[in-house]
C-alpha cells in the first residue's frame, strides 16, 4: 500500500497554524486602521497619506515574514538580499519617474 500524507501535516519550510493566524490578524489590523483613519476624517491630507504609507509598509513586512516566510530555507540571506535588490530598483525607478515627471512639467 502506499502512503500518503495527512491534511494535518506540514510541508518542509512552511509556518505553523499559530504564525499564519498572527499573520492575518495582523494583515487586518493594518488594514483596518488606514480605513477607519479615511472614513473618519481623524487627520489631515498629508498626515493621513503619511499614515496609509507606514501602514502598507508594515502590511508589506507581515506578508513577507509571515507568508512569503522570506526568512525560512537553507539561504535565507540570498532571498533578504535579493529583496534588498529588488527593493532599491523599483525605489530608483520610480524616483526617477518622479523626478523626470516634475522636471518635464516645470519646463514648457
Amino acid at each position: 500500500m502506499s502512503q500518503h500524507q495527512t491534511g494535518h501535516e506540514h510541508a518542509e519550510g512552511h509556518g505553523s497554524l499559530k504564525s499564519y493566524v498572527l499573520g492575518f490578524i495582523f494583515s487586518i489590523v493594518l488594514t483596518i486602521i488606514p480605513l477607519v483613519i479615511v472614513m473618519n476624517g481623524l487627520l489631515n491630507k498629508t498626515q493621513t497619506v503619511i499614515t496609509i504609507m507606514i501602514m502598507a509598509i508594515l502590511q508589506l513586512i507581515v506578508q513577507l515574514f509571515f507568508f512569503m516566510h522570506i526568512r525560512e530555507g537553507e539561504k535565507p540571506r540570498w532571498n533578504v538580499m535579493t529583496l534588498i535588490v529588488g527593493v532599491i530598483i523599483v525605489f530608483t525607478v520610480v524616483a526617477g519617474s518622479i523626478w523626470i515627471m516634475s522636471f518635464n512639467s516645470t519646463v514648457q
